[in-house]
């Protein structure tokens, strides 16, 4: 691994914050879609 120095602390969680961001990002995407998609099918089926 790359020697970070003094500064290790700060990069690793600077990562560990970007990472956890994206994943709920997509999560949150993810969600928005499938809600979506059965909002579509309720409306469907009535029409």
């Amino acid at each position: 691994m790359i020697e970070l120095g003094k500064y290790a602390n700060t990069v690793m969680s600077a990562y560990g914050i970007s990472l956890v961001l994206l994943a709920a990002i997509i999560l949150q995407t993810w969600r928005a879609n499938a809600r979506a998609r059965r909002d579509l099918e309720e409306h469907e089926s009535r029409g």
